[in-house]
Protein backbone atom coordinates (compact mmCIF):
# COMPACT_ATOMS: atom_id res chain seq x y z
CA UNK A 1 0.00 0.00 0.00
CA UNK A 2 1.39 3.40 -1.00
CA UNK A 3 1.09 6.07 1.64
CA UNK A 4 -0.06 9.33 0.06
CA UNK A 5 2.26 12.29 0.52
CA UNK A 6 0.84 14.96 2.80
CA UNK A 7 1.53 18.41 1.46
CA UNK A 8 2.05 20.92 4.27
CA UNK A 9 1.05 24.60 4.06
CA UNK A 10 4.72 25.45 3.81
CA UNK A 11 5.14 23.08 0.83
CA UNK A 12 2.18 24.68 -0.91
CA UNK A 13 3.59 28.14 -0.25
CA UNK A 14 6.97 27.23 -1.67
CA UNK A 15 5.32 25.78 -4.78
CA UNK A 16 3.40 29.00 -5.33
CA UNK A 17 6.50 31.11 -4.84
CA UNK A 18 8.48 28.93 -7.25
CA UNK A 19 5.80 29.26 -9.92
CA UNK A 20 5.48 33.03 -9.67
CA UNK A 21 9.19 33.74 -9.15
CA UNK A 22 10.89 36.09 -11.58
CA UNK A 23 14.54 36.89 -12.10
CA UNK A 24 14.16 40.50 -11.05
CA UNK A 25 12.82 39.37 -7.68
CA UNK A 26 15.15 36.43 -7.08
CA UNK A 27 17.27 38.10 -4.39
CA UNK A 28 14.21 39.36 -2.52
CA UNK A 29 12.42 36.02 -2.70
CA UNK A 30 15.42 34.01 -1.56
CA UNK A 31 15.92 36.22 1.48
CA UNK A 32 12.23 36.16 2.33
CA UNK A 33 12.00 32.37 2.07
CA UNK A 34 15.12 31.84 4.14
CA UNK A 35 13.61 33.82 7.01
CA UNK A 36 10.30 31.99 6.71
CA UNK A 37 11.95 28.57 6.72
CA UNK A 38 14.01 29.36 9.81
CA UNK A 39 11.02 30.78 11.70
CA UNK A 40 8.78 27.86 10.74
CA UNK A 41 11.29 25.31 12.04
CA UNK A 42 11.59 27.17 15.35
CA UNK A 43 7.89 27.85 15.75
CA UNK A 44 6.81 24.54 17.28
CA UNK A 45 9.24 24.81 20.19
CA UNK A 46 9.21 28.58 20.81
CA UNK A 47 5.58 29.68 20.48
CA UNK A 48 4.90 32.94 22.30
CA UNK A 49 1.96 35.31 22.53
CA UNK A 50 1.37 38.99 23.31
CA UNK A 51 -0.34 39.82 26.58
CA UNK A 52 -3.16 42.39 26.13
CA UNK A 53 -3.80 44.57 29.20
CA UNK A 54 -7.03 46.56 29.58
CA UNK A 55 -6.47 50.26 30.26
CA UNK A 56 -8.97 52.77 31.69
CA UNK A 57 -10.10 55.10 28.92
CA UNK A 58 -12.63 57.05 31.01
CA UNK A 59 -15.30 56.63 28.33
CA UNK A 60 -17.78 54.07 27.04
CA UNK A 61 -18.05 55.45 23.51
CA UNK A 62 -16.79 53.44 20.55
CA UNK A 63 -13.16 54.21 19.75
CA UNK A 64 -12.31 53.71 16.07
CA UNK A 65 -8.61 54.46 15.82
CA UNK A 66 -5.45 55.06 17.80
CA UNK A 67 -1.99 56.34 17.00
CA UNK A 68 1.13 56.25 19.17
CA UNK A 69 4.19 58.27 18.25
CA UNK A 70 6.29 56.45 20.86
CA UNK A 71 5.58 54.31 23.92
CA UNK A 72 4.41 57.36 25.93
CA UNK A 73 2.53 59.75 23.61
CA UNK A 74 -0.68 58.48 22.02
CA UNK A 75 -4.14 59.45 20.85
CA UNK A 76 -7.48 57.71 20.32
CA UNK A 77 -10.56 58.93 18.45
CA UNK A 78 -14.15 57.77 18.04
CA UNK A 79 -17.86 58.49 18.30
CA UNK A 80 -19.31 61.89 19.16
CA UNK A 81 -16.15 63.77 18.27
CA UNK A 82 -14.17 61.99 20.99
CA UNK A 83 -10.42 62.64 21.10
CA UNK A 84 -8.35 61.13 23.91
CA UNK A 85 -4.70 61.85 24.66
CA UNK A 86 -2.06 60.20 26.85
CA UNK A 87 1.49 61.16 27.75
CA UNK A 88 2.30 58.17 29.95
CA UNK A 89 1.71 55.14 27.78
CA UNK A 90 -2.00 54.97 28.55
CA UNK A 91 -1.75 54.89 32.34
CA UNK A 92 -3.89 58.04 32.15
CA UNK A 93 -6.12 59.12 29.25
CA UNK A 94 -7.49 62.65 29.04
CA UNK A 95 -10.43 63.75 26.87
CA UNK A 96 -9.75 66.81 24.72
CA UNK A 97 -12.39 69.55 24.24
CA UNK A 98 -14.78 68.48 21.47
CA UNK A 99 -14.68 70.46 18.24
CA UNK A 100 -17.31 68.42 16.38
CA UNK A 101 -20.11 65.92 17.06
CA UNK A 102 -18.99 63.88 14.05
CA UNK A 103 -17.92 60.27 14.19
CA UNK A 104 -14.12 60.41 14.00
CA UNK A 105 -12.58 57.56 12.01
CA UNK A 106 -8.81 57.93 11.98
CA UNK A 107 -5.89 59.81 13.57
CA UNK A 108 -2.28 60.32 12.44
CA UNK A 109 0.72 62.24 13.80
CA UNK A 110 3.87 62.47 11.62
CA UNK A 111 5.70 64.17 14.51
CA UNK A 112 5.13 65.30 18.12
CA UNK A 113 3.49 68.59 17.12
CA UNK A 114 1.37 68.08 14.01
CA UNK A 115 -1.62 65.76 13.89
CA UNK A 116 -4.77 65.11 11.89
CA UNK A 117 -8.13 63.53 12.71
CA UNK A 118 -10.73 62.73 10.05
CA UNK A 119 -14.32 61.50 10.03
CA UNK A 120 -17.92 61.89 8.92
CA UNK A 121 -19.16 64.58 6.55
CA UNK A 122 -15.70 65.40 5.22
CA UNK A 123 -14.43 66.33 8.69
CA UNK A 124 -10.73 67.18 8.98
CA UNK A 125 -9.25 68.46 12.25
CA UNK A 126 -5.64 69.58 12.60
CA UNK A 127 -3.48 70.12 15.69
CA UNK A 128 -0.31 72.17 15.90
CA UNK A 129 0.38 71.59 19.59
CA UNK A 130 0.55 67.83 20.01
CA UNK A 131 -3.19 67.24 20.06
CA UNK A 132 -4.23 69.62 22.85
CA UNK A 133 -6.16 72.01 20.59
CA UNK A 134 -7.75 71.17 17.25
CA UNK A 135 -8.71 73.38 14.32
CA UNK A 136 -10.94 72.44 11.35
CA UNK A 137 -9.60 72.28 7.82
CA UNK A 138 -11.64 72.50 4.61
CA UNK A 139 -11.81 69.15 2.82
CA UNK A 140 -14.07 70.23 -0.04
CA UNK A 141 -16.23 67.12 0.31
CA UNK A 142 -19.11 65.83 2.41
CA UNK A 143 -18.09 62.21 1.88
CA UNK A 144 -17.09 60.25 4.98
CA UNK A 145 -13.32 60.12 5.37
CA UNK A 146 -11.87 56.83 6.61
CA UNK A 147 -8.08 56.72 6.30
CA UNK A 148 -5.23 59.23 6.67
CA UNK A 149 -1.47 59.06 6.16
CA UNK A 150 1.18 61.80 6.39
CA UNK A 151 4.76 61.46 5.20
CA UNK A 152 5.74 64.64 7.09
CA UNK A 153 3.90 67.67 8.47
CA UNK A 154 3.29 69.03 4.94
CA UNK A 155 2.58 66.04 2.70
CA UNK A 156 -0.43 63.82 3.37
CA UNK A 157 -3.25 61.79 1.86
CA UNK A 158 -6.82 61.06 2.99
CA UNK A 159 -9.20 58.45 1.54
CA UNK A 160 -12.94 58.07 1.93
CA UNK A 161 -16.35 57.34 0.47
CA UNK A 162 -17.14 57.09 -3.23
CA UNK A 163 -13.53 56.83 -4.34
CA UNK A 164 -12.33 59.96 -2.56
CA UNK A 165 -8.58 60.57 -2.43
CA UNK A 166 -7.38 63.94 -1.09
CA UNK A 167 -3.79 65.20 -1.10
CA UNK A 168 -2.08 68.15 0.56
CA UNK A 169 1.39 69.60 0.12
CA UNK A 170 1.01 72.44 2.62
CA UNK A 171 -0.08 70.77 5.84
CA UNK A 172 -3.75 70.82 4.96
CA UNK A 173 -4.16 74.52 4.21
CA UNK A 174 -5.39 73.25 0.85
CA UNK A 175 -6.62 69.80 -0.11
CA UNK A 176 -6.78 68.72 -3.74
CA UNK A 177 -8.77 65.81 -5.12
CA UNK A 178 -6.78 63.06 -6.83
CA UNK A 179 -8.81 61.03 -9.38
CA UNK A 180 -8.97 57.44 -8.13
CA UNK A 181 -10.74 55.93 -11.12
CA UNK A 182 -13.23 54.14 -8.84
CA UNK A 183 -16.49 54.90 -7.06
CA UNK A 184 -15.82 52.28 -4.37
CA UNK A 185 -15.45 53.40 -0.77
CA UNK A 186 -11.77 53.60 0.17
CA UNK A 187 -10.65 52.77 3.71
CA UNK A 188 -6.86 52.51 4.01
CA UNK A 189 -3.84 54.35 2.62
CA UNK A 190 -0.07 54.01 2.98
CA UNK A 191 2.96 55.59 1.30
CA UNK A 192 6.51 54.23 1.48
CA UNK A 193 8.01 57.44 0.15
CA UNK A 194 6.95 60.61 -1.66
CA UNK A 195 6.01 58.71 -4.82
CA UNK A 196 4.97 55.12 -4.08
CA UNK A 197 1.75 54.37 -2.24
CA UNK A 198 -1.29 52.12 -2.02
CA UNK A 199 -5.00 52.51 -1.24
CA UNK A 200 -7.56 49.78 -0.43
CA UNK A 201 -11.34 49.67 -0.37
CA UNK A 202 -14.58 47.95 -1.27
CA UNK A 203 -15.14 45.53 -4.17
CA UNK A 204 -11.61 44.14 -3.96
CA UNK A 205 -10.05 47.49 -4.83
CA UNK A 206 -6.30 47.89 -4.36
CA UNK A 207 -4.84 50.97 -6.05
CA UNK A 208 -1.19 51.91 -6.40
CA UNK A 209 0.72 54.98 -7.52
CA UNK A 210 4.34 55.66 -8.40
CA UNK A 211 4.00 59.42 -8.87
CA UNK A 212 2.62 60.65 -5.56
CA UNK A 213 -0.98 60.01 -6.52
CA UNK A 214 -1.18 61.93 -9.78
CA UNK A 215 -2.13 58.61 -11.36
CA UNK A 216 -3.66 55.60 -9.60
CA UNK A 217 -3.67 52.11 -11.12
CA UNK A 218 -5.76 49.18 -9.92
CA UNK A 219 -3.95 45.96 -8.99
CA UNK A 220 -5.65 42.60 -9.70
CA UNK A 221 -7.01 40.69 -6.70
CA UNK A 222 -9.67 38.45 -8.33
CA UNK A 223 -11.80 39.16 -5.29
CA UNK A 224 -14.85 41.27 -4.38
CA UNK A 225 -13.74 41.46 -0.75
CA UNK A 226 -13.93 44.80 0.99
CA UNK A 227 -10.39 45.56 2.16
CA UNK A 228 -10.13 47.77 5.24
CA UNK A 229 -6.39 48.09 5.81
CA UNK A 230 -3.05 47.71 4.08
CA UNK A 231 0.57 47.58 5.17
CA UNK A 232 3.68 47.27 3.02
CA UNK A 233 6.92 46.34 4.77
CA UNK A 234 9.00 47.32 1.76
CA UNK A 235 8.36 47.81 -1.95
CA UNK A 236 7.67 44.10 -2.46
CA UNK A 237 6.08 42.60 0.66
CA UNK A 238 2.61 43.77 1.65
CA UNK A 239 -0.56 42.65 3.44
CA UNK A 240 -4.26 43.56 3.30
CA UNK A 241 -7.22 42.46 5.46
CA UNK A 242 -10.97 42.71 5.04
CA UNK A 243 -14.42 41.22 5.33
CA UNK A 244 -15.11 37.72 6.63
CA UNK A 245 -11.58 37.12 7.82
CA UNK A 246 -9.89 37.93 4.52
CA UNK A 247 -6.09 38.04 4.51
CA UNK A 248 -4.13 38.69 1.30
CA UNK A 249 -0.37 38.96 0.82
CA UNK A 250 1.95 40.02 -1.97
CA UNK A 251 5.71 39.59 -2.36
CA UNK A 252 5.80 41.23 -5.79
CA UNK A 253 4.77 44.78 -4.93
CA UNK A 254 1.15 43.96 -5.66
CA UNK A 255 1.63 42.52 -9.15
CA UNK A 256 0.07 39.39 -7.71
CA UNK A 257 -1.92 39.05 -4.49
CA UNK A 258 -2.17 35.66 -2.77
CA UNK A 259 -5.28 34.76 -0.77
CA UNK A 260 -4.04 33.74 2.72
CA UNK A 261 -7.50 33.63 4.29
CA UNK A 262 -7.73 30.92 6.93
CA UNK A 263 -10.12 28.00 6.26
CA UNK A 264 -13.52 28.30 7.89
CA UNK A 265 -14.21 25.67 10.54
CA UNK A 266 -16.91 22.99 10.52
CA UNK A 267 -19.64 23.96 11.00
CA UNK A 268 -18.61 27.19 9.28
CA UNK A 269 -19.69 30.24 11.26
CA UNK A 270 -19.31 33.58 9.48
CA UNK A 271 -15.75 34.75 10.22
CA UNK A 272 -15.36 38.24 11.72
CA UNK A 273 -14.30 41.14 9.56
CA UNK A 274 -10.61 41.96 9.96
CA UNK A 275 -10.14 45.72 10.25
CA UNK A 276 -6.47 46.45 10.92
CA UNK A 277 -3.14 44.71 10.31
CA UNK A 278 0.28 45.70 11.58
CA UNK A 279 3.64 43.99 11.10
CA UNK A 280 6.62 45.14 13.15
CA UNK A 281 9.05 43.15 11.00
CA UNK A 282 8.78 40.46 8.35
CA UNK A 283 7.93 37.78 10.93
CA UNK A 284 5.83 39.44 13.65
CA UNK A 285 2.34 40.71 12.90
CA UNK A 286 -1.04 41.43 14.45
CA UNK A 287 -4.61 41.54 13.12
CA UNK A 288 -7.69 42.91 14.91
CA UNK A 289 -11.36 42.98 14.00
CA UNK A 290 -14.96 42.60 15.04
CA UNK A 291 -16.26 40.30 17.80
CA UNK A 292 -12.92 40.34 19.63
CA UNK A 293 -10.84 39.13 16.70
CA UNK A 294 -7.18 39.31 17.76
CA UNK A 295 -4.55 37.36 15.83
CA UNK A 296 -0.79 37.22 16.10
CA UNK A 297 1.92 35.59 14.02
CA UNK A 298 5.64 35.17 14.63
CA UNK A 299 6.38 33.20 11.45
CA UNK A 300 5.55 35.66 8.65
CA UNK A 301 1.87 34.73 8.56
CA UNK A 302 2.08 30.97 8.06
CA UNK A 303 0.35 30.43 11.40
CA UNK A 304 -1.98 32.93 13.08
CA UNK A 305 -2.63 32.34 16.80
CA UNK A 306 -5.51 33.83 18.82
CA UNK A 307 -4.58 34.93 22.36
CA UNK A 308 -7.51 35.41 24.73
CA UNK A 309 -8.71 38.98 25.30
CA UNK A 310 -10.03 40.43 28.59
CA UNK A 311 -13.37 41.10 26.80
CA UNK A 312 -14.52 39.94 23.33
CA UNK A 313 -15.31 43.46 22.12
CA UNK A 314 -14.85 44.50 18.52
CA UNK A 315 -11.52 46.25 17.93
CA UNK A 316 -11.04 48.91 15.26
CA UNK A 317 -7.72 50.72 15.74
CA UNK A 318 -4.19 49.38 16.11
CA UNK A 319 -0.82 51.11 16.57
CA UNK A 320 2.70 49.83 17.23
CA UNK A 321 5.22 52.62 17.89
CA UNK A 322 7.93 50.00 18.46
CA UNK A 323 8.20 46.26 17.67
CA UNK A 324 7.14 44.92 21.08
CA UNK A 325 4.65 47.49 22.34
CA UNK A 326 1.30 48.42 20.84
CA UNK A 327 -2.26 49.54 21.52
CA UNK A 328 -5.69 48.53 20.20
CA UNK A 329 -9.03 50.34 20.67
CA UNK A 330 -12.66 49.40 20.13
CA UNK A 331 -16.21 49.17 21.46
CA UNK A 332 -17.27 50.42 24.90
CA UNK A 333 -14.20 52.65 25.20
CA UNK A 334 -11.89 49.64 25.11
CA UNK A 335 -8.15 50.37 25.09
CA UNK A 336 -5.73 47.44 25.18
CA UNK A 337 -2.00 47.70 25.69
CA UNK A 338 -0.14 44.90 23.88
CA UNK A 339 3.19 43.94 25.40
CA UNK A 340 4.79 41.31 23.22
CA UNK A 341 7.68 39.08 24.35
CA UNK A 342 10.94 40.99 24.42
CA UNK A 343 9.36 44.25 25.57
Amino acid sequence: MITPRIISPLDRELNVLETMGRMKHSVILSGFLAGVLCSSIAMASSESFPVPILQKSGTKVTLLDTFFLDTQKGWAVGAGGTILRTEDGGANWKAMPRRTPALLMSVYFPDETHGWVIGQNGTILHSRDGGIKWWPQTSGTMSPLYGVFFRDHNHGWIVGGRGTILHTQDGGQTWEDQPSGTSADLFGVQFLDAQQGWVVGALGVILTTTDGGQHWVRQPTNSATTFFDIQFLDKQVGWVVGTQGSIFQTITGGEQWLDKTRPCGSPCIRPPDFLKIRFTGFRNGWIIGERGAFLVTNDAGFIWNEPELPEPYSLYGLSFPEPHTGWAVGDHGTILKISAPGS
